[in-house]
């Protein structure tokens, strides 16, 4: 080999060096920039899962509080319906009494509705024929003397009567008075019935 061609050679050794220098640095620095792309990329991730997990964790107790709220308002529900089923129980046996015993509780009722024994008893049409005469000559006995009077009009009540003196009329059905004491009773009939409120 002359001369030229060892330098030539040598500059080609050298380039190749250089080059392979040049390229071995590039890869490094490549590889550098990969990696740190690659853990930012990795914390990107990370923190997107966690704000995604947190994100549902929030949606999860979100979902389970309204489905608890929406159980407790039927749950609630259930137990209004069932005091209402109650008082319409209470109502019902009101009604239904054997004929002495309705005859008995309208008596006293009228007693104390009409202190001074005066008035006017009206029934409702059926109420009239089975019981009228009997409560209201039982509640004149009761008040020494009283003048109650059975009076000819009828209303449609639910049990009970009203009794007129006047221009002034009180209300002793048996659904006014079941309903008055529903708002007095209410609370401790739920007590009753559901023993954990």
């Amino acid at each position: 080999m002359n001369g030229i061609e060892k330098i030539t050679q040598r500059i080609e050794t050298d380039t190749q060096a250089e080059i392979d220098r040049i390229l071995g640095d590039a890869r490094a620095e490549a590889d550098d920039i990969t990696d740190r792309y690659q853990a930012q990329a990795n914390n990107e991730a990370a923190e997107l899962a966690a704000k995604n997990q947190k994100a549902a964790a929030e949606r999860e107790e979100r979902l389970v509080s309204t489905a608890q709220m929406e159980a407790r308002k039927v749950g609630l529900a259930a137990k209004q319906e069932m005091v209402e089923k109650a008082y319409d129980l209470a109502l019902e046996k009101l009604c239904s009494m054997p004929d002495e015993q309705y005859v008995k509780t309208v008596a006293d009722l009228l007693v104390q509705a009409a202190p001074n024994g005066r008035g006017a008893v009206i029934f409702a049409p059926e109420e009239k024929k089975r019981i009228g005469e009997a409560a209201v000559r039982a509640a004149n006995a009761r008040l020494n003397g009283g003048k109650l009077t059975l009076s000819e009009e009828t209303r449609p009540l639910k049990g009970g009567f009203i009794l007129s003196d006047g221009k002034v009329e009180v209300n002793c059905s048996f659904d006014t008075l079941v309903r008055l004491q529903k708002t007095e009773t209410a609370g401790e009939v739920a007590k009753r019935l559901f023993s954990e409120i």
